[in-house]
């Protein structure tokens, strides 16, 4: 309600359009600036004997009668008491931020990292963190506030796969890198109980020792053809993209990458784009009978061909053989084609996307090298499937392995 000495009406606050003060009474203005911007502000003489004015928001959001109600509560009550309404202001602000860093969740700070950070990954490393963060580490922290993280709850994220799953390692330092961001942006101190060096590394086996056997082990390329008949059994994505890997000779990364629009099935090719390479290099895979077919009988949707979490293959590969890993089927593609084979190494290292010879080799072998790698992949798919008739006259070998 208007009073008296209010000079101001709400007519006249919409009508005016000149830049400058306006004085409503009692200390409360309407300010108007030179783009024509209105708010209210409250102006006062401090207890530093200097004036001041306090901001109560814009005409927008604040009408004239909720103006006049703030200058009071907030400005002429306050100078009554002896209190600086400015300093009350900064110090409730104070207050908000204060109880808003005690309540942000590991979840909600992991995904503001996540957002900070998508810009400098490769490729699908952002959906690989927010997999394994999903997976194994929000079921404990996640709804944890971030302040409140120890020593304690980390090891209960970590102590229950570390000796089994060598991506347990990664996800160490995914908790750390979180946390550390925390700590930069005022939500929690700057200890880090995610730290390996003199902290995790005393309660915990070093991962070079225990995860060893995790990272190298490879199944013996014999038994290759009665492995791929069970994960053929398994009717999981998981499964498919193994099949896939296996077949296709490929890092794990690239698989869980790969895109239906990098396939050609007229050319029979994939083409892994340089930003999912190890190398940094665009790498062709010619694909086989047995990997086209694969890829012919998985449901299409969405861009992704394998849309599942970045560790459903080495799930399915622990399952069906405790000790092998995905990784580790590259280096029974290796071991076959130098027990089982006559084909050239540097072609069978560059169906491995490797580098092999000088510099000259390397650029006739990209020319030259895809038909010559075709006949390469179609002969391990073929052993892969426990073929006893030999694609090519380079195979010496073939074992027929009962499916």
């Amino acid at each position: 309600m208007a009073r008296k000495h209010d000079k101001l009406t709400a007519l006249g606050v919409k009508n005016l359009t000149k830049p400058g003060l306006y004085h409503d009474g009692r200390g409360l203005y309407l300010r108007i600036g030179p783009t024509g911007a209105k708010s209210w502000v409250f102006r006062y003489t401090g207890n530093d004997g200097k004036r001041h004015d306090l901001g109560l928001g814009s005409t927008f959001d604040v009408s004239l009668a909720e103006a006049r109600d703030d200058a009071a509560a907030h400005g002429r009550a306050l100078r009554r008491e002896g209190v600086d309404p400015l300093a009350a202001k900064r110090t409730a602000a104070a207050e908000r931020r204060a109880a808003e860093v005690r309540n942000i969740t590991f979840r909600q700070c992991a995904l503001q990292y996540l957002d900070a950070q998508q810009s400098r990954w490769k490729s699908n490393e952002g959906d690989i963190w927010r997999a394994r963060l999903r997976d194994y580490v929000f079921p404990v922290l996640g709804d944890m506030p971030v302040a409140m993280v120890d020593l304690a709850l980390v090891l209960k994220v970590l102590k229950p796969h570390w000796e089994t799953m060598a991506s347990m390692a990664k996800i160490r330092g995914y908790i750390e890198s979180i946390l550390a961001y925390a700590a930069v942006h005022g939500f929690r101190s700057t200890d880090n109980p995610a730290r390996w060096t003199n902290n995790l590394s005393v309660v915990l086996p070093s991962r070079s020792k225990t995860a060893q056997q995790d990272h190298f082990a490879a199944l013996p390329h014999s038994e290759i053809a009665a492995y791929m008949a069970n994960v053929r059994k398994v009717d999981k994505i998981g499964a498919r993209a193994l099949e896939f890997t296996v077949l296709t000779a490929a890092r794990r990364g690239e698989t869980l990458g790969a895109k239906w629009s990098e396939i050609d099935f007229q050319a029979r090719l994939w083409t892994v784009p340089a930003s999912r390479m190890k190398m940094g290099k665009e790498h062709v895979v010619p694909l086989s009978d047995a990997a086209l077919a694969l890829l012919s009988g998985l449901p299409r949707q969405g861009a992704s061909i394998f849309p599942m979490g970045p560790d459903a293959m080495h799930n399915v590969a622990k399952r069906l053989h405790d000790g092998v890993t995905v990784h580790g089927f590259r280096s029974c593609f290796r071991d076959w084609a130098g027990d089982e084979t006559n084909f050239e190494r540097v072609d069978v290292e560059l169906c491995l996307a490797h580098q092999a010879g000088d510099s000259t080799e390397q650029s006739y072998r990209r020319m030259t090298a895809v038909d010559k790698r075709r006949v390469i992949m179609q002969s391990w798919a073929d052993y892969c499937g426990g073929n006893t008739f030999p694609t090519s006259g380079n195979v010496r070998t073939l074992h027929a392995v009962a499916g």
